[in-house]
């Protein structure tokens, strides 16, 4: 197994620091607001790594944090006259819903920021100890940057050229304008606690190491998170955590890309930060994971409203044949133990997903087998003899077995088929000026035109549905109806 390290710039074997044991840290969310869809993209990157390292055999200990201190939560919290703790309380349960309904495999640890203030002044104490850290006039503790030779090896940074992006008015108490805030001094009317340099709060930046170190260790196997973290947050991680320990603090670093939505970059300025919430309430979860991994969740993403749209009609187009595969089996008896029809390719579909998984996790490649896929079984469907029903029906059941063995790592298919159908109409519906009564009297209408060779009402009818967008299929259990706009796209 290879996954690229962001610190080496290449794709790297996988070898676990304790055998089948692996540790993973990725930086979580700042409950300052609701979710947005670049958090559901990395919490479904991150969810997906650890699934996807537990199917191959290792033992998973995945940690994600939650920052409930912080200057937007403080300022968010005043504005609405709470108490910051109290207000992210709320946020982290908001988001929890969130990454519910998004059905995300729930990280192991969900450790917060609060909740590790002792393990925090500890190793802040231990920077200044060590001589990294000083403690300024005002009770504010500063990392002192150019301590660590090594600092910009994550972002191929050099120290001096740092200093072109620094402002050039320091702030009080601190040497260099380099240095960064591991502790900061208490202001009126901001949450804080004791610590030897006086009331106080942490930086954003050593709380993800304190929380790491405490839950997994001093080296930890991945630390993961978003391509905007890579400077200065996890630069900063690296320099506190290694000064303070002497050890390598992760030894792959892993970053999801970035997302902006129809071209920009999302922000809550331009109106076009797309939250979680909002993001379900106009697509399924499943449709939502398949836009996800159809890319690599190193690239960043555009996402585009036709992306979405696409996404629901491929996932229709997979789920009306699955319901198709389940009554083809049921139908001829197919089982998993039977012999399959010649040219069978359900022994190929694990081992295949191993391959491209095992490169970087390269779920965007797995998606594309799935087009293969269900093109064999409709293809199948249609042209199998009569002799060879039995046959394609073990296939067939084989088939399902393997899609839902591995797929189901990546979040998919793990609806039933009628369930996804269902939903997938009801919505469409709702875009046509026509009721499923009213679909249903018209086929029943047309049916009887038919019995009585009245072809020119039957095909009347027909051209009427399909200018709502709606087509028929005569079937031999009879006619049943679809939507163009989703119906077997492939």
């Amino acid at each position: 197994m290879k996954i690229y390290n962001s610190m080496s710039g290449r794709k790297e074997d996988f070898k676990p620091i304790d055998g089948k044991n692996v540790r993973m840290y990725a930086c979580g969310i700042t409950v300052y607001d609701l979710s947005h869809i670049g958090h559901a993209r990395q919490a479904i990157a991150y969810a997906m790594v650890a699934d996807y390292l537990r199917y191959r055999g290792y033992n998973v200990t995945y940690v994600r944090n939650y920052t409930d201190v912080d200057d937007k939560i403080i300022m968010r919290a005043n504005e609405l006259g709470k108490n910051a703790l109290d207000f992210s309380r709320e946020q982290i349960a908001e988001t929890e819903l969130d990454m519910a309904n998004l059905h995300v495999t729930d990280a192991d640890i969900k450790p917060k920021a609060s909740e590790n203030i002792e393990n925090i002044i500890n190793l802040v104490q231990g920077l200044i100890d060590k001589g990294h850290a000083y403690v300024a006039e005002n009770g504010d503790v500063y990392f002192i940057v150019r301590s660590f030779p090594d600092y910009g090896k994550l972002s191929k940074r050099r120290v001096d050229e740092l200093l072109n992006g620094v402002r050039k008015d320091v702030e009080d108490g601190k040497r260099d304008p380099l240095d960064f805030a591991l502790w900061k001094a208490a202001k009126p009317g901001e949450i804080s606690w004791p610590s030897p340099w006086g009331l106080g709060r942490p930086g954003w930046h050593i709380e993800c190491s304190a929380m790491a170190i405490n839950n997994l260790g001093e080296t930890i196997d991945i630390h993961g998170g978003g391509k905007d973290l890579i400077f200065p947050h996890h630069e900063n991680e690296i320099a506190q955590s290694e000064s303070y320990t002497g050890k390598t603090f992760a030894n792959i670093w892993s970053h999801c890309g970035l997302i902006k939505i129809n071209g920009e970059k999302m922000s809550k300025s331009l109106g076009n930060s797309l939250t979680i919430r909002d993001a379900l309430r106009m697509y399924d979860y499943e449709v939502i994971k398949y836009v996800m991994h159809s890319k690599h969740y190193t690239s960043d993403i555009d996402l585009l409203d036709k992306d979405f749209a696409l996404a629901e009609r491929q996932m229709y187009y997979f789920y009306t044949t699955i319901k198709a595969m389940n009554e083809y089996i049921k139908q001829f008896n197919g089982s998993v133990d039977g012999q399959s029809i010649d040219g069978d390719i359900s022994e190929n579909i694990i081992p295949k997903f191993v391959q491209v998984m095992d490169d970087d996790f390269n779920t965007a490649a797995a998606i594309s087998e799935l087009h293969g896929i269900f093109k064999f079984v409709n293809t199948t469907i249609k042209s199998a003899k009569k002799g060879n029903r039995v046959l394609a029906a073990n296939s067939f059941a084989k088939i399902l077995a393997a899609i839902h063995e591995v797929y189901g790592i990546l979040g998919l298919f793990t609806e039933e088929p009628d369930q996804f159908i269902a939903k997938m109409k009801a919505k469409y519906l709702t875009k046509t000026d026509v009721s499923v009564e009213e679909i249903e009297a018209k086929i029943a209408k047309r049916t009887e035109a038919k019995k009585s060779k009245d072809f020119a009402t039957a095909d009347a009818i027909r051209a009427e549905l399909e200018e709502k967008g709606i087509i028929l299929n005569d079937t031999r259990e009879g006619t049943v109806w679809d939507f163009k706009a989703l119906y077997n796209v492939q």
